[in-house]
């Protein structure tokens, strides 16, 4: 299967609304392609960051993209999806703990 047709399959399988996370964690390991998944951009405010982020490393992403800025409110850009350091330092600690919890290393 190249890039092209596991996006494509991937497409076809994120539109059903009863598929489970853990399917397509499945799909995504079976590609062979390393995942990286964005929670800033996906959540959009910095409140579901931390859930997203947890959950990507549960279901085995390879990488995070978490955006961070000392001074959110005054960013020029995605300032609401932005964690503080003290946020980001925090949520490090815990995504250990999750990591740790289904057998993986950060």
């Amino acid at each position: 299967m190249n890039l092209t047709e596991a996006f494509q399959a991937f497409k076809l399988l994120s539109q059903d609304q009863e598929l489970l996370s853990s399917q397509i964690a499945a799909f995504l390991t079976a590609i062979h392609l390393p995942v990286v998944v964005d929670p800033s951009h996906a959540a959009g405010q910095r409140d579901l960051v931390p859930s997203l982020a947890k959950g990507g490393i549960a279901v085995g992403a390879d990488g995070l993209i978490i955006e961070v800025h000392p001074e959110p409110e005054r960013a020029l850009s995605d300032g609401a999806q932005s964690l503080t350091p003290p946020m980001f330092s925090q949520l490090m600690k815990e995504l250990h703990s999750v990591a740790e919890a289904v057998g993986r290393k950060l």
